[in-house]
């Protein structure tokens, strides 16, 4: 018992050194991954995954994809500059690519390395769309949400590791019994909520983002209604998902448009860009 309340104590100690204050969403967060080795472990695996894929790099889309996500890494530093995080961006390499795939998907690793699918472009239809879903996924790295997900991963073997040594004098059968229980346990009630958390704050920070950078957010629900029409199939039920249910998002959203355009009106932007 007395090695492991020792090893509980340096652990959780260890967790608190960690946390990190989040200039987007004013939270302390776990980084026990430093950018200065997550960044190059992205860049890497970017790299290799445009080597592995078919990346279009000319025409009127890809284009589209560079000067939008031009704009909202402007927003975000607009923004970070004006609430006291000069410097927040500096080892960021900002890169945008759009790949030929069927998937209606899009990310952005930590870092800001960026790949839109072609499968996405008829969801989004238009470039106030690409800007909805590149604030969104700008987001997750400005938040460190990739840092932060490999920091619960970490921190849910570490979890597991303590239930093993708690439970060591068990027969293997009680011990099977108890490392089910935390699998569950810790995924249902504490990585899939993060998970949602994180989805829920990328579309917050997404909004204001592409607001500032002169899109309109009146029309981010509108993206998220075309997504639900999209989607194949019933959904999970919300509390076993990774992301919020489409009808979260859209309420969401809508709820922030007014407060969007009123961060944006900070910065000048008291008017939006027409769809051509």
């Amino acid at each position: 018992m007395k090695t492991l309340n020792n090893y509980l104590t340096v652990s959780i100690l260890f967790v608190l050194a960690s946390c990190a204050t989040n200039p987007f969403t004013q939270q302390k967060t776990i980084a026990l991954v430093p950018n200065s080795q997550l960044f190059p472990m992205a860049f890497q695996q970017y790299d290799q995954f445009l080597s592995d894929n078919e990346t279009i790099k000319t025409g009127s889309d890809a284009e589209m994809i560079s000067r939008v996500g031009r704009r909202i890494a402007l927003a975000a530093e607009r923004y970070l500059d004006a609430n006291g995080a000069v410097g927040y961006l500096n080892d960021y390499r900002w890169e945008y690519n759009m790949v030929r795939d069927s998937l209606v998907n899009a990310w952005c690793m930590p870092g800001g390395k960026i790949v839109f699918y072609t499968g996405i472009l008829p969801v989004a239809q238009n470039e106030t769309g690409i800007a909805a879903i590149m604030g969104h996924e700008v987001a997750h790295a400005l938040a460190n949400h990739g840092q932060q997900r490999m920091s619960y991963a970490g921190l849910q073997s570490l979890g597991a590791l303590t239930v093993g040594i708690a439970t060591k004098d068990q027969s293997q059968e009680e011990r099977d019994k108890f490392m089910r229980a935390y699998g569950v346990g810790s995924t249902v009630l504490g990585i899939l909520p993060y998970s949602r958390k994180h989805e829920s704050e990328a579309d917050k920070i997404g909004i204001y983002l592409m607001a500032i950078a002169g899109y309109n957010p009146e029309l981010a629900p509108e993206l998220w209604v075309r997504m639900k029409q999209h989607a194949e199939g019933a959904a999970p039920p919300e509390f076993l998902s990774t992301h919020p249910s489409h009808d979260s998002r859209i309420e969401q959203l809508t709820g922030l448009v007014q407060s969007a355009k009123a961060e944006a009106a900070k910065f000048g932007v008291t008017s939006f860009r027409l769809e051509k």
